[in-house]
C-alpha cells in the first residue's frame, strides 16, 4: 500500500475495493495468490525474531498468510473494527468467539430464535464443558435484565434473527452488558456490513459468515470475528492459531474479489427485496410476511434505529401450511430451492423442514417457525422477472 494512504479515511465502496492491498515487486492489479502452507527466512536469526514478534512477517499457513492478512484488514476496515480473523466457516467463527473466552462456570445468555448449529453449540457443546446457558425472547428487555449477571460471561444474539428476522435492540442490551462486564457477541449476517454496525451500537464482537452475502456467489465457505486489537490478538488468536480453524489461501482471495462489487450488491439486494415485500404483503396467499423495512414489522422501531435499510430477506407464511409451501416452492422457475442464503441468485428455504428441523416440533413452535413459513434470500437478477416467478409460483398455490 502507497505510504500516503489512509484507508480509514475511506468510503466503505473504496475500503473494499482497496483496503488491506498488498502489491508484490510485480505490481499487479489483482492481489496474488499464495498457494504456500509455510514461509523461509535469511537467517536463523530472522526465524526466531519472526517467532517473538520482534521482526513482522508470515511463519505458518495455519497462524496466517498474505491473503488472509489482505482479507482480515479489509474486513476490519469496512467493519469500522481495530482487528479482524477469518475462519475456514462461519460456525468456526462462531465457536472460536465463544470459546476463545469461555471456562468452566460462566454463563452465556443468547437470544432464543438462532440458527440451528449456533443453538446446538450453546445448548449442547457449551454444557459439556460446565458452561450454563440462558435462552432470551429477543425483544423482552425485562428478560436481559434478569439473564445477564456478573457471571454471564457472553451474550450472543442474532439480529435480524434466522429465519423470522426477529430484531433485537442492540445498543439496549449492551448497555446491560457494559454493567456486568460482560461480552456482547452480534451475528450480522442478515443486516450485512452495510446495513447495521453493532459495533458502533456498543457491541463488543462481531461475528459473519462470509458464506453469505460477503462472498454472495456461493463459491466459498468462510466467517469472521471483529473486534478489538486486545480481543483478537490476545484472546481469539492464541485459541485460532492452535485449534487451526484459519481459512484456506484461495478462498481468502476469493473474499478479496467478492468484497470488490459488496455494496453494489447489497443495493441490488434491498432494491428487489423492498419491491418483493410490498408484492407479498399484499398477497391473498400469504397469511404473514416479516421484512425489517415495511412498518409491519414487530420491530420497526428497532429496524429504523439500527438499520440502514430493510436487508435482502425476506421470511413469509402461506395459508395452508407444509403444503402449500412446498407447492410454492416446487412451482418456481427462477428462485432456486436450498438451504443456503446471501447469494447473487434468489434462493427459497423451508427452515421447518431444513435448516432447523434438528430443534424438533416442540421448539419449532415456541420459537414461530412454522411449516408453512418460506425464507427467501432476494438475489440480484432483474426485478420483473422475479416478481413473475414468485406471482406464478403463488397461483399455483
Amino acid at each position: 500500500m502507497k505510504k500516503k494512504q489512509n484507508p480509514k479515511s475511506w468510503q466503505p465502496a473504496t475500503k473494499m475495493v482497496r483496503g488491506g492491498r498488498l502489491q508484490s515487486q510485480f505490481g499487479e492489479t489483482s492481489e496474488a495468490l499464495f498457494l504456500n502452507s509455510s514461509f523461509t527466512y535469511d537467517t536463523a536469526e530472522e526465524g526466531e525474531a519472526r517467532f517473538t514478534g520482534e521482526l513482522p512477517g508470515f511463519k505458518y499457513g495455519r497462524y496466517s498468510h498474505p491473503n488472509l492478512a489482505m482479507v482480515e484488514e479489509r474486513l476490519a476496515l469496512m467493519e469500522d473494527a481495530e482487528a479482524a480473523v477469518v475462519t475456514a466457516s462461519g460456525m468456526a467463527a462462531v465457536f472460536a468467539a465463544l470459546m476463545c473466552q469461555l471456562k468452566t462456570g460462566d454463563h452465556v445468555a443468547a437470544s432464543k430464535v438462532l440458527f440451528s448449529s449456533c443453538h446446538y453449540i450453546i445448548t449442547q457443546l457449551l454444557p459439556r464443558f460446565g458452561i450454563t446457558y440462558s435462552l432470551v425472547d429477543g425483544t423482552d428487555m425485562a428478560g436481559w435484565k434478569k439473564a445477564i449477571t456478573r457471571k454471564t460471561r457472553c451474550v450472543f444474539i442474532e439480529t435480524p434473527a434466522n429465519p423470522t428476522l426477529e430484531l433485537v435492540d442492540i445498543a439496549a442490551v449492551a448497555a446491560l452488558c457494559k454493567k456486568t462486564g460482560t461480552c456482547l457477541i452480534i451475528d450480522n449476517v442478515f443486516a450485512t456490513p452495510l446495513l447495521q454496525h453493532p459495533l458502533k451500537l456498543g457491541a463488543d464482537v462481531v461475528v459473519y459468515s462470509t458464506t453469505k452475502h460477503i462472498d454472495g456467489q456461493g463459491r466459498t465457505l468462510g466467517g469472521a470475528i471483529l473486534g478489538t486489537r486486545k480481543f483478537i490478538d490476545d484472546i481469539v488468536m492464541p485459541f485460532v492459531r492452535h485449534t487451526g480453524p484459519h481459512m484456506s489461501p484461495f478462498n481468502a482471495w476469493l473474499l478479496l474479489k467478492s468484497l470488490e462489487t459488496l455494496e453494489l450488491r447489497v443495493t441490488k439486494h434491498c432494491d428487489n427485496a423492498e419491491a418483493l415485500a410490498a408484492l407479498l404483503e399484499k398477497h391473498p396467499k400469504v397469511s404473514r410476511l416479516v421484512y425489517p423495512g415495511l412498518k409491519t414489522h414487530p420491530q420497526y422501531a428497532i429496524a429504523k434505529k439500527q438499520m440502514s435499510r430493510g436487508g435482502p430477506m425476506i421470511v413469509f407464511e402461506l395459508t395452508g401450511g407444509k403444503k402449500a409451501a412446498f407447492r410454492f416452492m416446487n412451482a418456481l422457475s427462477i428462485v432456486d430451492i436450498s438451504n443456503n442464503l446471501g447469494n447473487a441468485k434468489s434462493l427459497v428455504t423451508h427452515p421447518a423442514s431444513t435448516t432447523h428441523a434438528s430443534l424438533g416440533a416442540a421448539e419449532l413452535k415456541r420459537l414461530g417457525i412454522t411449516d408453512g413459513m418460506i425464507r427467501l434470500s432476494v438475489g440480484i437478477e432483474d426485478i420483473a422477472d422475479l416478481k413473475k416467478d414468485i406471482g406464478d409460483a403463488l397461483r399455483a398455490v
